[in-house]
């Protein structure tokens, strides 16, 4: 017998469904739905929550040297013009190399990194900037319930939905 909810879909628009609320969790802190949805939902983020807190800190810090383009004031490339070999006169961005340092997962953190990476699906703003969905998840939800062993999420009631009676709740990060 299976432990999942069929929830009236066939098994790839279940998935997607389920990934699309789970991303939408992460991202918003909270999401309103049916209370099934909400109830398989929240076994995912659970999962995830619990993993991503689990590896809070398993991460080490290193100097790594990087070479960028220098930038004025307003942020806008600094050109330095040069001369090649046979004469011709060109402009080239000009360039610093800075010593940074960065943070390297370990690779138990990056194994769960990447697991939630091929659950969470990948969110733009309406300019078409990207959103790291898991990255807020490992550096922020994850630390904040560093010291918590389960119960993650709650499930608030509201009430039927008006139309089909459908019991409709509000799933939220604690």
């Amino acid at each position: 017998m299976s432990n999942v909810r069929k929830l009236g879909r066939t098994s790839d628009q279940r998935e997607a469904m389920l990934r699309g609320m789970v991303t939408s969790l992460l991202y918003y802190g909270k999401i309103q739905t049916t209370e099934t949805r909400a109830k398989e939902v929240q076994k995912v983020a659970e999962k995830l929550i619990a993993a991503a807190a689990k590896e809070s800190d398993n991460f080490t810090s290193k100097s790594v040297t990087v070479s960028r383009a220098k930038t004025d004031s307003k942020g806008n490339k600094l050109t330095v013009s040069k001369t090649s070999k046979n004469g011709k006169v060109y402009d080239v961005i000009d360039r610093e190399t800075v010593s940074e340092m960065v943070r390297v997962d370990n690779p138990s953190r990056l194994n769960a990194r990447r697991a939630a990476m091929k659950y969470v699906y990948r969110l733009s703003d309406k300019d078409g900037n990207k959103i790291n969905v898991v990255s807020k998840l490992f550096d922020e939800i994850g630390p904040k319930y560093k010291d918590v062993h389960g119960g993650y999420t709650r499930i608030i009631k509201l009430g039927a939905r008006r139309g089909d009676a459908a019991e409709v709740v509000i799933l939220e990060l604690v």
